[in-house]
């Protein structure tokens, strides 16, 4: 469920008061603006350090208070919110068909959204790798040992989170890439999803199934969640184990323009978004084990913890993200046929 942070309001004056003989009106106190971010599970985090980075930045540039508050949940189900009427300024989702369904469905946000922004709405990317107990007990090195009989899989629904779908992808895009067999490819994915024992609503749901409740053997995540169970429970309790081949996840970001029009919030919202490609949000990507649009902002201590992967997109062997989300996720898609196929 979607939870959004309380927002802090804080006074500040417009200008100084001219000369009362001059007959002229003091002006009136500045309105502060409030930004909501609808963003996806992992990026709690991340989001506190980068909302904090700009309302300061705004302060020290304009002189006006901003606070930016942000909703987090599985990207599926907070896209569903914003469809549904939730006031976002700006959204923050794990994956390009989430923003595609609000446009879609909406109208408040261009059907060209992504290129609106640089890098195709992209200020950072990631990837999945599998996070294992300490040990790597069941020797879960790469995505063909997840259909092992003995190996556990945790991982969260891809009809409701963008993390599963990136698992889901990631490991049929691994099957398919080998002999480019469809049906291959989908028995595959079939196979992982009967090791899975339960389907959590969203990427954080399934890290606290797998670290604090102990269930499953593996658990495919994002690099940021991955690092946060170690910062959270202990490097001695688990590994990380980075498959020689992933995918390039592509979690975007865009304007909720019909709703900033309405707001008067454009300019602000705007600024919000073009500070995510800034030096100083770019090194907090990186901080919180994202991996950012441009790598010379980041410290080199955190870019050693994003080692370099053989990637593939989705893209290059599903076509478009309509496609991609209609083949998979719509109803009567690949996954309900393996969920029905699983009954």
């Amino acid at each position: 469920m979607a939870q959004a942070k309380r927002s802090a309001w804080r006074g500040g004056l417009a200008g100084l008061a001219v000369a009362a003989c001059l007959g002229i009106a003091p002006p009136a106190r500045a309105a502060e603006t409030a930004l909501l971010n609808v963003s996806y599970d992992p990026t709690r985090e991340l989001y506190r350090d980068i909302n904090a980075a700009f309302a300061a930045y705004w302060k020290a540039t304009t002189g006006e208070t901003v606070t930016v508050r942000a909703s987090h949940g599985g990207s599926g189900a907070q896209a569903r919110t914003v469809i549904d009427g939730v006031d976002a300024d700006v959204v923050t989702l794990g994956i390009p068909s989430d923003i595609d369904a609000i446009a879609r469905l909406t109208k408040k946000i261009p059907a060209d959204w992504r290129g609106k922004q640089p890098n195709e709405g992209l200020p950072y990317t990631s990837t999945v790798v599998f996070l294992v107990r300490k040990g790597n007990p069941k020797g879960v090195k790469d995505w063909d040992d997840l259909v092992k009989p003995d190996v556990k899989v945790i991982t969260p629904n891809p009809k409701t989170s963008a993390g599963g779908r990136w698992n889901f992808l990631a490991a049929w895009g691994y099957e398919y890439a080998k002999n480019k067999d469809v049906e291959k490819a989908n028995a595959f994915v079939g196979q992982i999803y009967k090791n899975v024992p339960v389907l959590d609503t969203g990427a954080r749901g399934s890290t606290v199934t797998f670290a604090q409740r102990g269930l499953g053997d593996v658990l495919p995540t994002w690099e940021n969640e991955a690092y946060l169970v170690f910062d959270e429970f202990g490097r001695d309790k688990f590994d990380v184990v980075v498959p020689p081949v992933s995918i390039y996840a592509e979690p975007p970001v865009a304007l909720v323009e019909a709703n900033v029009d309405r707001k008067g919030s454009r300019k602000q919202a705007e600024a919000y978004l073009a500070f995510l490609y800034s030096d100083e949000a770019q090194a907090l990507f990186a901080k919180h084990h994202y991996r950012p649009l441009k790598r010379e902002a980041a410290k080199k201590e955190d870019l050693a913890l994003l080692p370099d992967i053989k990637l593939f997109k989705i893209e290059d062997f599903q076509g478009n993200w309509d496609d991609i989300q209609k083949k998979n996720f719509d109803t009567g898609g690949l996954f309900d046929q393996i969920s029905k196929a699983g009954r």
